[in-house]
């Protein structure tokens, strides 16, 4: 797997490879916003895990997850804060996510 220095140069790397959907996280899947699709955790893998921390503000940290789904012919990217800024999701996604599943 390929190290990144910063999450822009992840994203810009990864969208070259094919992965162009972005998926935003809601309770219990992840969603594609341009065209709504909707994947449980079963229906998606995680490809790629890269975490950023900004050294001005260790506080400021964020993950990419470069997710493929075959059943949907989906790639895509998800950022998501952790530590503190954190989103909420059920313990099926939370779980999937951090690679407990």
């Amino acid at each position: 797997m390929k190290t990144y220095t910063t999450l822009f140069e992840a994203i810009n790397d990864l969208a070259k490879r094919g992965y162009t959907t972005n998926f935003n996280i809601e309770s219990d899947c992840i969603v594609c916003a341009e065209n709504m699709i909707r994947l449980r955790p079963d229906e998606f893998q995680i490809d790629e895990i890269h975490r950023f921390q900004e050294m001005s503000d260790l506080d400021n940290e964020s993950i990419l997850y470069a997710i493929s789904s075959s059943q949907n012919n989906m790639k895509g990217l998800l950022v998501n804060a952790y530590g503190i800024y954190s989103e909420t999701a059920t313990t099926e996604l939370v779980e999937k996510l951090s690679g407990q599943k």
